[in-house]
């Protein structure tokens, strides 16, 4: 446990921001979660479902949660996966 008060003031920032990043990452896991299973299930609300994935991927990005490159990687698989259920 850090002394000076700077530091302290450190770890609670940074414990407080990862359990944003934490909560972010989920949210992102979960919409793409949920698009796979309406296209699993043939739903109908698969492409709104697919925008709102594509949307999360691209917010997580911009906050370098995660490499842009790899927000655009799954954005192309999200939009393969779309074009082969169809």
């Amino acid at each position: 446990m850090p002394n000076i008060k700077s530091a302290m003031k450190r770890v609670k920032v940074s414990r407080a921001k990862n359990l944003q990043n934490r909560m972010k990452k989920s949210e992102l896991k979960t919409a793409i979660r949920r698009y796979r299973e309406a296209l699993a299930a043939k739903s109908d609300n698969a492409e709104v479902l697919l925008k709102i994935a594509i949307k999360k991927l691209d917010q997580a990005a911009a906050k370098k949660l995660i490499h842009k490159n790899a927000a655009s990687r799954k954005k192309s698989q999200l939009m393969k996966a779309m074009k082969a259920s169809v």
